[in-house]
């Protein structure tokens, strides 16, 4: 089976050396976490994903969440709940969350720390307890005070676990088709009417009630998606005073049977004149829902890594046991019958790409976070609208790249495992499996490439890409002078460069042709992620440089810099090539002419 241990030398390099995360903190107003919590975190964490998460990864596979098709409740697999259990007590569903609501108050850059470890040890069990941050960051905003006061603070203990309730069995992508039906009852209570599928969490034995948000249309609605509401409708009805009441008119019509996450309860709910609460104004539920959307989708993104993180690990170990062959230039182990195969070039490139993409793309994911940080805590005006504009700008481009490139990183694990990748034995094949679910829940890639070049971009004259283009060349300008970088600062000037023209390009194409900028967003996307971990990867070895790090340490840093620049950035001129093809390749068929149905 699969092993994990929380990569704790590399987290800390990320957070203090590249990020300056302490500093950050104290000009923030959180002086108080320093790095002796932070780090006192960050062991704490590594211990219980170590030993309580990752030994339950492979019961979760193999026995799954069982349905009882008479009552529709849904009993999580053996262990889950008893770590459940440990995981609240230890403070750490709150512990993002305001103090007012019995949270701990650290930064959500913390937080992602966290989440990398539980994800990366035991993906399906994280999928419990991690909606409900998004749900208390809707309720937070939106919600009236007196649902703040009712549902936020057991949702932070978590002693209560949140939903989020979009898609029907007739729309995802497209939820201004949604048929949920909201319609007024006594007081303010409204009557929720409808079918939910692919519910995460939507239904399990972890904790006594489950806080459901549901986007449903009220009788008034306007058309399309600016007819949305947003409603909060708990499994047991609860009163405006807390008190809770009888079953609510709801229940789990079945568990969908998965390719993986089969420790998560991913179910159909049925509503069937469920008592809810209106969140927020009537039809503005979709501006509501964004805020838990964004924070589920850098969640996501954070799954990916974790995946890439432990399957990275395995090979790792692997490439170095597995004695198989002897090395080109001659033998490196003449007293072995074969060398192992880390000897071998090709091993290495895949090696080296997870290597690349796991320790380059945790840093994308953690400035992201950071960003979220400054834009809710920063007592500058400005400096909070940048911060939102560049989080909401890296967002798509986290979530869509880590997930996809957990996608490339498992493949090769798998590879370098061989035919021993394949079979469950090992428990690659299960991180391969479970990978392929994060390309696609929470916005597939193509809503993500829509995402970033459409509202992100185009109507946002470039806002964001503007800011980190500008962060890209203050860090070059810092040190065009310094010879151990020369090698990174140039080629990263020339792609930042590149990026601003190519994006101008294909706005202006659109200005004509709107079809351009679907036909060139997803290869956008990647060739915009590439590029970001390029100014992460010549961050790293600028912060490595200056470090107390051993020089190992510090030559490896270079050394898959070197790697990513030579042999992953380059990939950035196959996307730039199908960009500047345009829309006419794709959109030129009729769509007959693809074949017979």
């Amino acid at each position: 089976m699969s092993t994990y241990k929380a990569p704790l030398d590399d987290l800390r390099f990320a957070l203090y050396d590249v990020l300056g995360a302490e500093a950050l903190f104290a000009r923030l107003g959180q002086a108080d976490v320093n790095r002796e919590l932070v780090d006192a975190v960050l062991d704490e964490a590594a211990r219980f994903s170590e030993t309580v998460l990752a030994p339950l990864n492979k019961v979760g596979d193999e026995i799954g969440c069982t349905y009882d098709k008479a009552t529709g409740d849904v009993t999580a697999p053996p262990g889950f709940k008893q770590a459940f259990d440990q995981f609240v007590e230890g403070g750490w569903t709150g512990l993002t969350n305001a103090p007012e609501h019995g949270g701990q108050g650290m930064p959500a850059v913390v937080g992602a720390v966290l989440t990398e470890m539980v994800d990366a040890a035991n993906l399906a069990w994280g999928n419990f307890p991690m909606l409900s941050h998004g749900a208390v960051k809707a309720l937070e905003t939106y919600g009236e005070d007196w649902q703040k006061k009712v549902f936020l603070e057991p949702l932070v203990a978590g002693t209560w676990t949140g939903t989020m309730c979009l898609t029907e069995p007739h729309c995802g992508t497209d939820l201004g088709l949604l048929k949920t039906r909201a319609e007024p009852a006594s007081d303010d209570k409204y009557s929720i009417t409808g079918t939910k599928i692919f519910i995460t969490a939507g239904e399990h034995d972890l904790v006594p009630n489950i806080v459901h948000l549901v986007l449903a249309k009220l009788p008034d609605a306007p058309p399309g998606a600016k007819g949305i509401s947003l409603f909060v409708v708990p499994k047991f009805k609860v009163g405006r005073d807390g008190t809770v009441g009888e079953r609510n008119a709801l229940r789990c019509g079945a568990i969908e049977h998965k390719m993986g996450i089969h420790g998560s309860a991913t179910c159909v709910m049925n509503f069937d004149g469920a008592e809810g609460y209106l969140v927020g104004a009537p039809h503005k539920g979709l501006q509501a829902m964004f805020v838990m959307m964004n924070s589920a989708r850098l969640g996501v993104g954070v799954q990916g890594l974790g995946l890439s993180e432990r399957a990275y690990q395995n090979a790792l170990r692997y490439a170095r046991e597995r004695l198989q062959s002897r090395s080109l230039s001659g033998p490196k182990l003449p007293e072995k019958p074969a060398d192992p195969i880390i000897v071998h070039p090709d091993v290495r490139r895949m090696l080296l790409s997870q290597k690349a993409l796991v320790e380059g793309g945790r840093l994308l994911s953690l400035h992201a976070y950071s960003q979220l940080d400054i834009a809710e805590k920063s007592q500058d005006a400005a400096e909070r609208e940048r911060a939102d504009i560049l989080a909401g700008f890296l967002t798509p481009i986290s979530k869509a790249c880590l997930t996809e490139w957990s996608i490339e990183n498992t493949y090769n694990a798998v590879q370098c495992f061989g035919g021993h990748g394949y079979i469950a034995e090992h428990g690659i094949e299960q991180l391969a499996r479970d990978a392929r679910i994060t390309t696609l829940y929470e916005g597939t890639t193509g809503i993500q490439s829509l995402d970033l070049i459409g509202r992100k971009t185009a109507a946002t004259q470039g806002a964001g890409l503007k800011l980190f283009l500008a962060e890209v060349e203050a860090f070059a300008k810092q040190h065009e002078g310094d010879e151990a970088l020369a090698e990174f600062i140039a080629p990263l000037r020339a792609k930042a460069a590149e990026w601003g023209k190519l994006t101008m390009d294909v706005l202006q194409r659109a200005a004509s042709n709107p079809e351009e900028l679907g036909a060139a967003s997803t290869d956008y996307l990647f060739y915009s992620g590439y590029v970001v971990l390029a100014y992460w990867w010549a961050r790293s070895v600028a912060a490595a440089n200056v470090s107390g790090r051993p020089q190992a340490f510090k030559d490896a840093k270079r050394d898959t810099a070197r790697f990513y620049f030579a042999r992953l950035l380059p990939r950035t001129l196959a996307h730039k090539a199908a960009i500047e093809s345009g829309a006419a390749p794709l959109m030129s068929m009729p769509a007959d002419a693809f074949g017979a149905e």
